[in-house]
């Protein structure tokens, strides 16, 4: 069955539902982003700092300094607007509306899913795969919850997404200059992710890992069963479009990748550095480096640490998400002044954010990116099996794939992908010792949706009734789950029971 194929018929839906994407995405993230008036979970350190930098107050951070610049700049821009200044607190420092301090990340929390959109299309150039990979990145609970608040993680996972998405498009057959220009773009949106948060370098790790991948296969693999060969094709798949970097113009790729962001990463710490200066520019960026590492190996981790810590296998099956507010309140009792909630007539109501993906969504996923690893690796299996064969056997002739699907060329390309950066975005917290939570899989969690994705797409575009059918089962149950747990992504009230019926596990508590 071959899918992903390029055609020029007019697809007049993808525009609209782009638009419509984009509108979903922007309602779910500003519909009461007010509400709660009071800072919510890690927002006492990333809203308090942002208005340092408003205020010139310095101040350690234990994370680079991008998105606090960044939710300092909402901050200022909406506390002038005429609009939306009625509820204010003090709690950062000055009277300020809470929605000032959370709207920008509300704008960019609902372009991650354009975004995946752009990423999955550019490296298939089918519309209906792009189309399902932005609706699960729209449909899941943890960006969800991220993005109406002022948070740093959806800064870190938008910028790693757009450096891929600028490498993809940097290989593209097109003027020198132009492809130096996205190329450039990618490395800024590498740096700018390790600019907030350190492990916005598993991006770059990711990047890394795709060009060597694509050099490995069609320089050891030339020719196989599971791999074509390089042609002159006009429309080559990804992977042999990464492979087409040879020479110099791979080694100007990978020494872009590292100067760029490194170039990016230490002039975005000049403001922090002014207002911390102590020593002098280099001796204060090297020092406040070290100061970081410390910050974290002194972190810790268990329970004693956090109630909340949770180990990367645990992220797999969403094991223990956070509890970023929770709160209840009877009938008639008086609520403290710093918190606005929405009024309720029932006797006892829970008012509860939580930090967790769309269960259903994410287990899919985890089952769709194991197959994807599965596949991958038993390509490269029997690849390297083939190889050998081949040369104490002096065969001539190619194996056939053994496979139990057929894939097509832009399928094996987008499934190296997938893995790849799947991996990179997973692995290095294998060696992480410090108390980690479930928003560290945010990063890793974009390509497993993507792999459910395309199997999403594999199954409707089957002749099989029963696999187009089982498609659409997977896109109505993500949906149904997304809406039965929406209230503890807004905190809109519930009862005792209507809680409890959503906390399936008692971890999740």
């Amino acid at each position: 069955m071959a899918l992903f194929k390029a055609t020029n018929q007019a697809f007049s839906w993808f525009r609209p539902y782009l638009i419509g994407l984009l509108l979903l995405s922007l309602g779910l993230r500003f519909w009461g982003i007010h509400r709660f008036n009071t800072l919510v979970f890690d927002e006492v350190y990333f809203a308090k700092f942002a208005y340092n930098y408003l205020s010139w107050t310095p101040f350690f951070d234990g994370h680079p300094p991008l998105s606090k610049y960044l939710i300092a700049a909402g901050m200022w821009v909406g506390s002038r607007l005429p609009f939306g200044q009625s509820e204010v607190n003090g709690l950062v420092g000055d009277l300020v509306a809470p929605w000032t301090y959370r709207w920008l990340n509300a704008v960019t929390g609902s372009l991650i899913p354009l975004v995946i959109v752009g990423l999955a299309y550019q490296i298939t150039r089918c519309r209906r795969y792009a189309a399902i990979a932005g609706f699960f990145a729209a449909l899941d609970g943890l960006f969800l919850v991220e993005s109406r608040y002022a948070l740093n993680n959806v800064y870190l996972v938008i910028f790693g997404l757009l450096g891929l998405w600028c490498l993809l498009v940097s290989v593209e057959p097109r003027h020198p200059l132009k492809r130096g220009g996205w190329l450039l773009l990618s490395g800024i949106c590498f740096g700018a992710s390790a600019s907030v948060k350190w492990n916005g370098l598993w991006f770059l790790l990711a990047a890394y890992g795709v060009l060597l991948v694509a050099q490995v296969i069609w320089r050891f693999f030339p020719r196989s069963p599971t791999f074509t060969p390089l042609t002159p094709s006009t429309k080559p798949d990804l992977l042999e479009k990464l492979a087409r970097l040879r020479g110099w113009q791979l080694v100007i790729y990978f020494v872009a990748l590292i100067a760029i962001p490194a170039l990016t990463y230490i002039l975005i710490w000049i403001p922090h550095l002014q207002l911390n200066a102590k020593l002098g520019f280099w001796t204060d960026l090297w020092n406040i480096q070290g100061e970081i590492l410390r910050y974290h190996e002194r972190v810790g981790s268990g329970s004693t640490v956090h109630p909340y810590c949770s180990t990367w296998f645990s992220w797999l099956v969403m094991w223990r998400p956070v509890a970023y507010f929770y709160k209840i309140t009877g009938k008639g009792d008086p609520l403290p002044s710093e918190v606005a909630l929405p009024p309720s007539n029932a006797e006892k109501v829970i008012y509860d954010v939580h930090a967790m993906g769309n269960p259903f969504l994410w287990w899919f996923s985890t089952g769709a990116i194991a197959i994807v690893l599965a596949i991958v690796g038993w390509l490269f299996v029997q690849q390297i099996t083939t190889q050998i064969k081949h040369r104490f056997n002096r065969r001539s002739n190619p194996v056939p794939s053994l496979l139990p699907i057929a894939l097509s060329s832009t399928e094996r390309s987008l499934l190296v992908f997938l893995a790849v950066c799947y991996l990179a975005n997973l692995l290095p917290w294998l060696r992480v010792t410090r108390c980690l939570f479930i928003y560290h899989y945010m990063g890793a969690s974009v390509f497993a949706s993507m792999a459910l994705a395309w199997l999403v797409d594999r199954w409707l575009g089957s002749r099989q009734a029963h696999l187009r059918q089982l498609g659409i089962a997977t896109l109505a149950i993500v949906t149904l789950s997304f809406l039965f747990w929406l209230p503890v992504y807004l905190g809109l009230p519930l009862s005792p029971s209507g809680f409890t019926l959503r906390m399936w596990l008692r971890s999740w508590v």
